[in-house]
């Protein structure tokens, strides 16, 4: 008998099936970041689908739904909202911002300047959002999906290390087989056939109820102590990596957790195995590690690294 967060898979699983192609496991951490409660960023070169994966995913999950396109002259403001004065009221009033939304995607997010960027470190961390020294409560189920270009692209700002350590888990897409492109042809070569409003309105919202049974029976999963220090030793590992200039925080360790336990759940396993911090790790390691300038220049990457470490920590038995 299925559990709830294997239903839940199956059932976010099977209708983006009919509209993104190979990209199933792009899609299960999708869900495994719905079950934990985290944002993700998705990211890779333009026209691999980034946009429609993760708007049509948005458009799945219950509540608002807003998104903002990144550009170079997006202001703070734009995405938080803003106060005017109404003179029938004698009063300022707030204009609330596209963040005010259960989820929210965000194109393009290294399009932005440092400055918008910024914007959405507190709504993401606390779930809150200041505006003229006023605070305000977001959605309990706040949801960011950024998508972005690789860094080095013409007019992108990269993502400050404080930010990217905020999003639970980055989706790195890439190239797709020869087969997998031709049913994409097949699909849509005909004008106006993507982000088709159609074929969009007919996935169906998941049930309220069935994510909170999933979310329920993911902090029911059982995490051995050998499990926990396992965690700990690959966090610790990456810190004092000599390729590693920065390493893992203690949110970064939260976050492999809670995945671990999430992804558990999807398979309808009750605890947590080493075999799922290490299915997860690169994908939830990989933007919070800043190499060491020598290790760039090298040529070094960041899953490089991760798979060293994961050799180096020893794996718990039993």
């Amino acid at each position: 008998m299925s559990s709830a967060a294997q239903n839940l898979h199956q059932q976010i699983r099977d209708q983006l099936g009919t509209i993104v192609f190979g990209m199933d496991m792009a899609i299960e951490h999708l869900v495994i970041a719905l079950i934990a409660g985290g944002h993700v960023l998705v990211q890779g070169v333009p026209g691999l689908g980034k946009t429609l994966l993760a708007k049509s995913f948005a458009q799945m999950t219950l509540g608002k739904f807003k998104r903002i396109q990144c550009t170079a002259d997006l202001m703070p403001s734009d995405i938080t909202g803003i106060h005017i004065y109404r003179s029938d009221k004698q009063e300022f009033e707030l204009v609330p911002g596209p963040v005010f939304a259960d989820v929210l995607l965000v194109d393009e997010i290294n399009r932005a300047g440092p400055k918008t960027q910024s914007a959405l470190l507190q709504a993401m961390e606390e779930g809150k959002v200041t505006i003229d020294r006023t605070t305000y409560k977001l959605s309990d189920s706040f949801m960011v999906i950024a998508s972005q270009n690789p860094i080095d692209f013409e007019g992108t700002y990269p993502l400050p290390e404080s930010q990217l350590d905020r999003f639970l888990m980055r989706i790195d897409l890439d190239y797709i087989q020869p087969e997998i492109e031709r049913r994409i042809l097949m699909a849509y070569d005909k004008p106006g056939a993507v982000h088709n409003e159609k074929l969009e309105a007919g996935l169906a919202a998941v049930d309220a109820a069935l994510l909170q049974q999933a979310r329920a029976q993911a902090a029911a999963v059982t995490v051995a102590d050998s499990i926990y220090d396992y965690a700990v030793g690959i966090s610790h590992a990456s810190r004092v990596h000599p390729n590693v200039q920065l390493g893992m925080s203690n949110r970064g360790t939260l976050s492999l957790m809670r995945c671990a336990r999430a992804l558990a759940a999807i398979h309808g396993k009750e605890f947590v195995t080493p075999d799922d911090i290490k299915h997860l790790a690169c994908t939830v390691m990989s933007h919070r590690l800043i190499l060491t300038p020598d290790a760039s220049l090298e040529g070094i990457e960041a899953s490089g690294v991760i798979d060293s470490i994961l050799s180096q920590v020893e794996v718990p038995r039993g």
